[in-house]
């Protein structure tokens, strides 16, 4: 009873604390340069323990492994299709800062679709045909920067198989080290399901933007507009596929991990400095 009490007790402190962070940040992750996160200790480090105690209570994934570069990469570059800063989505940035940082689970799967038209309808343009102009920058942006995110997926999915290798091939690991592989895959699973899910949102909520538009206050700027989703509409069928490194979703082959001899104690320096 006493133990129950305490999780209780904790879980309830947990929720809390992750409520007056919310309450003190406005809740969406702050913004800096070019739409990149900026630094922030609450949302950096304070929600995302919160988020990592609340998620073990749930019986989620949770590994205590160190990120590894390549995985803080993949979340930068996720992070920004994720937000819908550019339509003043503060209610879904707020949800998915909650979600990011596991203080709850995934609710994105709710999100509607014609949310972006809704703005861009009720946003005050000197010409309809801005809207049509808007929709292709936004469209334009997506497709500047989701290769990027893929090469930083392709390049997770390969860790995550270096480290099944490593696991395989080093003697003397415990079942923590077993625990946390399958529990950081899951994890970084989790996360590219989510860019996923995030990719046919935005692209969905294009299309729907532009049926509504054609109808509304049809012009010629739509062909263009209507390009630029065959093009994103190609990137969207990779993701569904998993297909990050272009090779129908195979992950990268490069080659084995080499796992060096436990016995090999020096490392010799080989660089040949020339004289100056």
């Amino acid at each position: 009873m006493a133990d129950i009490f305490g999780v209780a007790l904790r879980a309830a402190g947990s929720i809390a604390l992750a409520g007056l962070l919310v309450a003190c940040t406005g809740g969406a992750r702050p913004v800096g340069d070019f739409g990149r996160a900026a630094p922030s200790f609450t949302h950096d480090t304070a929600m995302p323990a919160v988020g990592g105690w609340l998620a073990r209570q749930r019986k989620e994934p949770y590994s205590d492994f160190n990120q590894t570069d390549q995985e803080d990469e993949m979340h930068n570059r996720v992070w920004r299709f994720l937000i819908a800063a550019h339509a003043k989505d503060w209610f879904y940035d707020i949800a998915v800062e909650w979600q990011r940082t596991r203080i709850l689970p995934e609710v994105d799967r709710n999100f509607s679709v014609d949310r972006y038209y809704n703005w861009l309808k009720t946003t005050r343009y000197e010409s309809s045909r801005v809207r049509y102009a808007t929709v292709g920058r936004h469209i334009a942006a997506d497709l500047d920067t989701v290769p990027g995110t893929f090469k930083s997926i392709c390049e997770v999915v390969e860790v995550d198989r270096q480290r099944a290798i490593a696991l395989a091939n080093l003697s003397g690991l415990g079942p923590d080290e077993a625990r946390n592989v399958a529990n950081r895959k899951a994890e970084n699973d989790i996360h590219i399901a989510w860019f996923v899910r995030a990719l046919n949102y935005r692209y969905q909520s294009y299309n729907y933007a532009l049926d509504h538009l054609l109808v509304e206050t049809p012009h010629e700027q739509s062909l263009a507009v209507d390009e630029a989703l065959r093009r994103m509409s190609g990137f969207v069928d990779r993701a569904n596929r998993r297909d990050f490194c272009g090779d129908g979703g195979a992950g990268m082959r490069r080659s084995d991990v080499v796992i060096p001899s436990r016995y090999e104690t020096q490392v010799i320096d080989r660089e040949i400095v020339l004289p100056k």
